[in-house]
């Protein structure tokens, strides 16, 4: 899932050596908007980048002594490009996919209700355990989330890490820093664009803003 790189040398501030790399800030962005109007998870579709306004405030708000890092989708990959400049990228990851919504993926919500109504409604009301068919559960994509966000942070040379990524994958890492269960966690809002930073420190982890809108 990672690979180690120091924070980039085109801009100003120290690099650190991991050894030295304490606390760590993720910069969580969702990507670009899709416009679909069905469950998107591992289909793959281009992210709508015209809104330049959003894409230079979110530039310049975010570090510059920073790596940068996305899921291996184009809706990520093309996102994080936008807002890179100069910074250092690593590797798309795999493991920073959206949730893998199996035999959903790319259907519409009335479909999937009326074709599982039971199921569909128990993946959303008691998320956990629960699958769609040939998908991931909420525990399955968060083990697979966590122990990529772990192992980064463990290669990490660099205080920021700037990961656009999806609306799931986010709400994981935001569950675990507090600690709350998928259903109380997925009362939260992420919009397109928005931040979510979340600090690593000492095997504590901290939210610090969810979802801010530039």
């Amino acid at each position: 899932c990672s690979e180690r790189y120091p924070c980039s040398a085109g801009n100003s501030g120290p690099s650190f050596n991991v050894e030295t790399v304490i606390m760590i800030d993720w910069w969580w962005i969702r990507h670009g908007p899709t416009h679909a109007k069905c469950m998107v998870g591992w289909i793959d579709i281009k992210a709508d980048l015209s809104d330049k306004i959003t894409i230079n405030k979110l530039d310049k708000y975010l570090p510059d002594n920073a790596n940068v890092i996305s899921s291996d989708l184009i809706r990520a990959i093309e996102t994080a490009s936008a807002i890179q400049n100069s910074r250092n990228r690593l590797t798309n990851a795999f493991n920073l996919r959206e949730f893998d919504f199996g035999d959903w993926d790319g259907k519409n919500w009335k479909d999937i209700s009326n074709a599982y109504p039971e199921l569909s409604r128990a993946y959303w009301s008691n998320p956990g355990e629960i699958a769609p068919p040939n998908g991931e559960s909420w525990n399955q994509s968060s083990k697979r989330i966590n122990a990529c966000v772990d192992e980064i942070n463990e290669s990490s040379d660099c205080k920021n890490i700037i990961a656009v990524a999806h609306f799931g994958v986010i709400l994981t890492q935001i569950q675990r820093a507090m600690n709350i269960s998928p259903l109380e966690v997925i009362a939260n809002k992420i919009d397109n664009f928005s931040i979510t930073r979340i600090r690593y420190s000492k095997e504590k982890w901290d939210v610090i803003e969810i979802n801010k809108i530039l």
